[in-house]
C-alpha cells in the first residue's frame, strides 16, 4: 500500500512539473527605424500562451525611464494570444537601444525583448514645404 501512494504521490509531482505555461512573441525585437521628433512611439510586442496552464505576466520593466511599457492584467489562458504594449519618448533626438524584460510563470520566467531605431530632428525641408504653402494660401 506505501508503494502505490509512493507512486501515486510521483506521478502527480511529476504531471504538475509538465503542466506549464509557455509564452512565444511573434519577435524579440523591435525596429523603429528613423522616425521624427515627436512621432508615435507606441509599439506593440504580440505573444501567445503555447503551454497547457495560464500565463501570468507579473511584471514587464524597461531598461530606462523613457520606454513605458504595459502589461496585460488577466491571464492569458493557453492556445490565446496577448500583447505588451511598449511606448518610446520621441522627444529624445538619438538612437533607440532598449532592453525590456518580460517575468512570468512561463517555462523561461523572464524574456528580453528589445526596441531600436533613431529619432531625428524634424527636416528643414518639411519645414520650408509648410512656410511656402502657408505662404501662398494666404
Amino acid at each position: 500500500m506505501k508503494q502505490l501512494i509512493t507512486i501515486l504521490f510521483f506521478g502527480l509531482i511529476s504531471f504538475g512539473i509538465n503542466a506549464q505555461a509557455k509564452i512565444e512573441f511573434k519577435t524579440d525585437t523591435i525596429d523603429y527605424g528613423t522616425i521624427e521628433k515627436g512621432a508615435d512611439g507606441v509599439r506593440t510586442f504580440e505573444f501567445t500562451n503555447t503551454g497547457n496552464e495560464p500565463l501570468i505576466i507579473s511584471n514587464v520593466k524597461s531598461s530606462c525611464g523613457c520606454t513605458v511599457p504595459s502589461k496585460p492584467k488577466a491571464p492569458i489562458m493557453p492556445g490565446t494570444t496577448g500583447e505588451i504594449k511598449v511606448k518610446y519618448d520621441t522627444n529624445r533626438v538619438n538612437p533607440i537601444r532598449k532592453t525590456i524584460t518580460v517575468m512570468s510563470n512561463a517555462e523561461t520566467p523572464t524574456v528580453a525583448l528589445k526596441i531600436k531605431g533613431l529619432v531625428v530632428a524634424p527636416s528643414k525641408h518639411g519645414v520650408l514645404e509648410k512656410e511656402k504653402k502657408s505662404v501662398m494660401e494666404k
